[in-house]
C-alpha cells in the first residue's frame, strides 16, 4: 500500500462533505430514469471487449448506480470505493434492490485498502478533480492495477463553457430548483477541475508517466495503462 505524497499541499478545498443529507439528496438527484439509463450505457461501453470474470473497480462511486449497471452485465467481480459512510450505504442498499453483487468498501482513493494487481479496470467519475491528494490517488490506482489494466478517468473540463454546463444540465430532465441547484454547483466545481495540459502533467509525476486525454462538451476522459516494471511512488 502506497504513502500519501506528504510533498502534495492540501489546496484543494472538498467542499460539503457527502454524508448525511447531503449525500441523500445527491442520491435521488442521479436517480432519474434517463439517468439510470444513461449508467447503463456508459457500463456496457466502459467495460467492452474486458473478459468475463475481469475484476472492476470504481473508485468514488457515490449512489453505486454506474457500479450496479457494470455488475448487472453478469460478466464482472464488481467492487467500488469511497469515502463517504453515508454512500457505502446507499449504494449497497441500491445493488440489494436490485439483486447484483458489488462489494462496497469505504476508504480514500489515496491509501486504497487493496492489494497490489488486483484489478483489470478502474473507473472514476465526476470525482477525482474533488481529491485532495490527486498524485497519491493515481498512484494508487496505478498500485492496485494489473499489468495491461486501464484506469479511465472521467470528469469536468476546467475549459468547460457556461453553455455547455446549460445544455448538459438541460439533458437531466431536473426540476426548476433541481436545474438551478445542479447549475450553480457545475459552476463552482469547474473552477477547481483540470484542463487537458494540467492532467498531462499530474499524469507524468505518476507511476503512469503518459495518458491519452479526450474531451466533449463539458467532459474530460483520461485513459491510463499499467505497463509492465516497479511501480513508481509505492511502498511495500
Amino acid at each position: 500500500m502506497s504513502a500519501i505524497r506528504v510533498t502534495e499541499r492540501r489546496w484543494r478545498f472538498k467542499g460539503p462533505e457527502m454524508e448525511g443529507v447531503v449525500a441523500r439528496w445527491y442520491a435521488r438527484l442521479r436517480s432519474s430514469g434517463d439517468q439510470i439509463e444513461e449508467y447503463r450505457r456508459q457500463a456496457a461501453q466502459l467495460t467492452e471487449g474486458l473478459a468475463a470474470g475481469a475484476k472492476v473497480l470504481e473508485v468514488a462511486p457515490g449512489p453505486g448506480y454506474l457500479a450496479i449497471e457494470m455488475a448487472r452485465l453478469g460478466k464482472f467481480n464488481v467492487t467500488a470505493l469511497d469515502i463517504s459512510h453515508t454512500f457505502v450505504q446507499i449504494g449497497s442498499e441500491n445493488a440489494r434492490k436490485a439483486g447484483v453483487s458489488v462489494d462496497f468498501r469505504q476508504g480514500d482513493a489515496a491509501v486504497m485498502p487493496f492489494d497490489a494487481e488486483s484489478f483489470d479496470l478502474i473507473v472514476c467519475q465526476a470525482a477525482f478533480k474533488n481529491f485532495t491528494y490527486p498524485g497519491s490517488a493515481l498512484d494508487e490506482m496505478h498500485r492496485v492495477l494489473r499489468v495491461g489494466g486501464t484506469a479511465v478517468i472521467q470528469d469536468m473540463s476546467k475549459d468547460a463553457s457556461h453553455a455547455g454546463i446549460e445544455l448538459e444540465v438541460s439533458k437531466m430532465h431536473l426540476g426548476r430548483i433541481s436545474s438551478f441547484t445542479t447549475k450553480a454547483t457545475l459552476e463552482s466545481l469547474r473552477r477547481r477541475a483540470y484542463t487537458p495540459l494540467q492532467f498531462d502533467r499530474l499524469v507524468a509525476e505518476s507511476a503512469f508517466r503518459t495518458c491519452a486525454v479526450t474531451t466533449e462538451g463539458i467532459s474530460l476522459e483520461v485513459r491510463l495503462t499499467r505497463q509492465g516494471g516497479t511501480t513508481h511512488g509505492s511502498g511495500s
